[in-house]
């Protein structure tokens, strides 16, 4: 195994320059994978980020090959030609098999490719392999490590998808978020998480959580890199508008949702406040959130019945194989009525419509909050908090983390959040929030 003493597990990649240098040939797609390979043989044993894939050079070879048969010309290819991507392990892939970080039979999860798979494919994109998910993508973990710290968790449930871009095993890596799987992970491992509005990237091929909330998001380690990213990810793109973002008039969100944040990332928010306000950027504190309390139930309700419903027939038949945290939240799920979910589901538009109300009354464009109460908790048996994630997701509200400071060399991460619907302006403005924390 490498030394972790000498070794530098934190090495975040570029993915645009990863995906310049292979559109114009500079970089071969065949020195790129050795590259690549190289990285994980190294840093892998210590994060575990990846699953073990026995063909993986073989096949990353002929998939490369297929690409330069397609595309010979540099100038007609695709906006993501080359890029490597670890994909969670509750995405199908052809050829992959899914194990959704569970001692199921891997059969119970066969299907189609994903379409967030076909759609990185489309675009140029080599998936480099299954990055590590908690069981079924919720608190079961796995045995990822934070590489900032072998000893803390990376978050969950997309561990694997954190971890490989905070390691530098991947520039881009796909995750998943039904309360705060991207975002929280992206906050602890100091990556840039995107999570867009519920459904702007198509699900179908996924194993589903909680079909009413889950979205599928990514992992990067600029905005720049995530506004490529979305351009060829997200259903609908509209080209062009977030360049037409202008500086935007930013909410925090004061009141008992905040309150729930600890007080070395609320320490955090302050500092960013006031270099915001250097930077000429408008912040204020909006009142919003008052009813967190119900808004978390409900979205709880709504979760753990939907997780109980896409798992019925898998636990009639494999619950002896479930993680007692997965068999335990399925039984939950039972005492949950269709009524309750039904309430839950109508809570979302409604959550949604108030958010943007009160934005529009406050004369705010964006809110800026804590990613997670705080940094990475010690040991591995546990991915962290996610209430601070939560009232976003349930509103479908689009979310980027921003890395922004440390706990004695743990990344802290602050999430500006848009309007529904309005991922591209959100990343246009993100990239200039960005700017003015960089001071």
């Amino acid at each position: 195994m490498p030394d972790a003493t000498t070794l530098n597990l934190v090495q975040p990649l570029s993915l645009s320059k990863q995906v310049a240098a292979a559109r114009s040939g500079a970089l071969s797609l065949q020195d790129l994978i050795a590259q690549s390979l190289d990285r994980l043989d190294e840093v892998n044993p210590l994060v575990r980020a990846m699953l073990p894939d026995p063909r993986q050079r073989e096949r990353l070879s002929a998939e490369a090959a297929t690409l330069m048969e397609r595309w010979p010309s540099p100038e007609d290819r695709p906006p993501l030609f080359g890029a490597m991507v670890a994909v969670k392990d509750i995405f199908n892939v052809d050829r992959m098999p899914t194990r959704a970080g569970s001692a199921v039979p891997p059969e119970s999860f066969s299907g189609r490719e994903a379409d967030v798979v076909a759609r990185l494919k489309e675009a140029g994109a080599l998936v480099l392999g299954k990055a590590v998910t908690t069981e079924f993508a919720y608190f079961a973990s796995g045995a990822t490590a934070n590489p900032h710290d072998r000893e803390h968790t990376p978050g969950g449930s997309s561990s694997g998808s954190a971890a490989a871009v905070a390691a530098g095993i991947a520039p881009l890596a796909v995750g998943s978020q039904t309360v705060g799987s991207v975002i929280r992970p992206a906050s602890f491992c100091g990556a840039v998480g995107f999570k867009p509005s519920y459904d702007r990237i198509p699900t179908g091929g996924t194993l589903y959580f909680s079909p009413s909330v889950d979205t599928i998001g990514f992992f990067v380690n600029s905005v720049a890199d995530a506004t490529l990213a979305a351009s060829a990810l997200l259903l609908g793109w509209r080209n062009g508008e977030d360049a037409e973002a202008t500086t935007p008039r930013i909410g925090i969100p004061a009141g008992p949702f905040l309150e729930q944040a600890g007080q070395e990332v609320r320490a955090a928010l302050a500092q960013a406040t006031e270099l915001l306000s250097d930077a000429g950027i408008d912040v204020a504190d909006v009142m919003t959130l008052h009813d967190i309390a119900d808004i978390n139930k409900r979205h709880s309700d709504l979760t753990v019945f939907e997780f109980t419903e896409t798992h019925r027939e898998r636990y009639a038949k494999y619950g002896a194989m479930f993680r007692p945290q997965s068999a335990e939240f399925f039984e939950t799920g039972l005492a949950v009525s269709p009524a309750t979910a039904k309430t839950g589901r109508a809570s979302r538009i409604a959550l949604r419509q108030r958010l943007h109300e009160r934005m529009d009354r406050a004369g705010i464009d964006v809110w800026l909050a804590p990613s997670a109460v705080g940094p990475a908790p010690h040991g591995l048996g546990s991915t962290g908090d996610p209430r601070m994630n939560l009232p976003w997701t349930h509103a479908g509200m689009p979310v980027i983390n921003l890395p922004f400071g440390d706990v004695d060399g743990l990344p802290l991460g602050l999430s500006l959040v848009g309007r529904f619907g309005h991922d591209e302006t959100l990343l246009g403005q993100a990239l200039r929030v960005e700017a003015a924390l960089a001071g």
